[in-house]
């Protein structure tokens, strides 16, 4: 089915009667149809409203500017902001990796297939070993070796390298992003780890994991912000084990669970179903 009429609108603004019913009629005045409408308030006597619309309207790209006047006429009315997206639109993603190629697979098929609707413009990485899985797939790789020593001049080249891409996803990148890092791409970093941490951190978690007898694998996808693994969380997930689960068990079930999450996290972002709240998401899935 054609996208090129489609469109999504998400808006914040204080929770107050009226909202729903302003924007609806907005958009019927224009003509559109609306598909699919979510909506959530903090708290219905004085938080903060969020609504997702999805939409239908003819020659949508040609009335998008005239929308977004009367949504900016609205915003200053009822203290608002909003985002008005064509849904052809495809955010363009710069993915980082180390030696570990599952997520990026993940990510790479989801585009081929058409499930992530983004393009991969860019794979970058500290090691060179996933260079073969990038150009399989037409995405140009870039090794941007890193060491302490040059972590400064290595994330000032992967910052060349990112451009204007639409989103940063670190597909198990084994490196701590700067503080400074983080600030150019607020809402806009996302990471996965496994859900061990902190309980169970360093070099070997699952070892340490199979040690204390866990019988639950996860992974935890989240926005990256400089406090190091306590950004937003945007998808978890679980995948149960026994006590005859080795440690090479347990690292490949986690695999599974990584890409599963990661990929979720990613399609929820680039379809505008993920909202800040302050430490945490509100997720339109």
């Amino acid at each position: 089915m054609s996208t090129s009429n489609a469109g999504r609108l998400v808006v914040r603004c204080p929770d107050r009667p009226g909202i729903v019913a302003v924007l609806s009629r907005l958009m019927a005045d224009a003509g559109a149809n609306i598909t699919d409408s979510q909506q959530h308030s903090s708290d219905p006597s004085g938080g903060t409203f969020t609504l997702r619309l999805e939409f239908v309207l003819d020659d949508l790209a040609g009335r998008r500017a005239g929308l977004e006047e009367q949504l900016a006429a609205l915003a200053g009315e009822w203290g608002m902001t909003y985002r008005l997206v064509l849904a052809d639109e495809r955010p363009r993603l710069a993915v980082f990796v180390s030696k570990t190629d599952h997520v990026l697979q993940e990510l790479l098929y989801r585009v081929s297939a058409g499930d992530l609707r983004a393009e991969i413009a860019v794979v970058i990485s500290n090691h060179p070993d996933l260079e073969p899985v990038a150009t399989a797939h037409g995405v140009p790789f870039h090794h941007v070796p890193v060491t302490p020593g040059t972590k400064a001049e290595a994330e000032a080249r992967a910052l060349e390298l990112v451009g204007d891409c639409d989103l940063v996803v670190l597909a198990r990148y084994m490196q701590i992003v700067s503080p400074e890092f983080c600030a150019r791409f607020p809402e806009r970093l996302i990471n996965i780890h496994h859900s061990f941490l902190p309980a169970f951190v360093g070099a070997n978690p699952y070892q340490a994991a199979a040690d204390r007898g866990v019988k639950l694998i996860g992974a935890t996808a989240h926005y990256v912000t400089a406090e190091l693994d306590a950004g937003p969380i945007i998808e978890q997930e679980v995948a149960r084990i026994d006590h005859r689960a080795t440690v090479e068990d347990m690292r490949r079930v986690g695999r599974y669970v990584e890409r599963q999450v990661l990929a979720q996290a990613v399609t929820w972002h680039v379809e505008d179903r993920v909202i800040v709240d302050g430490a945490k998401t509100i997720v339109f899935a």
